[in-house]
């Protein structure tokens, strides 16, 4: 009974850590912690109403992810991103997913061709059944980004774009690594969108345009749209590092 309890115990503070990891991870992305907001495992715990364990857990997974800085005297605090680290994210993602979709020249084209239906009672994991769930992402968040709704775009965006790289790479440690640029990106975008009085013009929302491209086997057509979309991200920090220079 000890051991069994010793292993509840476990599960239990394990899953309390990502609990508390992805609570604060959403605070970051949606802008609520802001580049530099500085807080303790004490203010955390208390926030949260846990013990300090599964905080400081939670919080030294988001330092190893690039989201916290660590201060043994301080405590932790939201790391600042640049505008150079932003255009550097983008560089890295165009050069990945240029890749990608490259390399699977053929394997797009195999895709578009007709399938044969998963038998009666087995899960359906064609491409083409995985694309009509990345494909109802795609929809919700170009929704989000002609509306203007920040937070529901964000969310929509993320799972996208990580789904999309999982289906199209066909390898997790690529998509693993692009959705971490991705959420960085948003991490550094989120505060100056947010008082951003042009907002609805720098909000991408061709995530459609790319699926009918998948969905119609042609590459070319994909790293078209991916490309403007990277080209969109660069012309937005181009724009926000002008601003900055007349002191806006």
């Amino acid at each position: 009974m000890a051991d069994n309890g010793a292993a509840n115990g476990t599960v239990t503070r394990s899953t309390l850590r990502q609990q508390i990891a992805d609570a604060l991870r959403d605070e970051i992305l949606a802008g609520r912690l802001r580049p530099g907001d500085v807080f303790t495992v004490k203010q955390i715990a208390e926030q949260y109403g846990v013990s300090a364990t599964p905080v400081r857990e939670a919080l030294v997974d988001l330092s190893a992810q690039g989201l916290l800085d660590s201060d043994h005297h301080r405590g932790f605090a939201v790391h600042r991103f640049t505008i150079d680290d932003y255009r550097g994210m983008v560089e890295a993602r165009m050069m990945i997913v240029d890749g990608i979709f490259r390399r699977h020249l053929s394997a797009l084209a195999d895709a578009h061709q007709p399938q044969t239906p998963a038998p009666p009672g087995e899960p359906d994991v064609r491409f083409g059944a995985v694309l009509a769930s990345v494909r109802r992402r795609a929809e919700a968040a170009a929704r989000a980004a002609r509306a203007g709704d920040l937070d529901i775009l964000i969310g929509y965006d993320i799972r996208f774009w990580r789904e999309l790289s999982r289906l199209v790479a066909a390898n997790d440690y690529v998509a693993d690594f692009l959705h971490r640029l991705r959420v960085h990106a948003w991490v550094f975008a989120v505060p100056y969108l947010r008082s951003d009085h042009e907002l609805l013009d720098w909000l991408w929302g061709g995530h459609t345009d790319l699926v009918d491209a998948i969905t119609q086997g042609d590459a070319a057509a994909a790293i078209a749209v991916v490309e403007e979309y990277n080209a969109h991200a660069l012309q937005w920090a181009d724009r926000l590092e002008r601003l900055q220079a007349r002191g806006h």
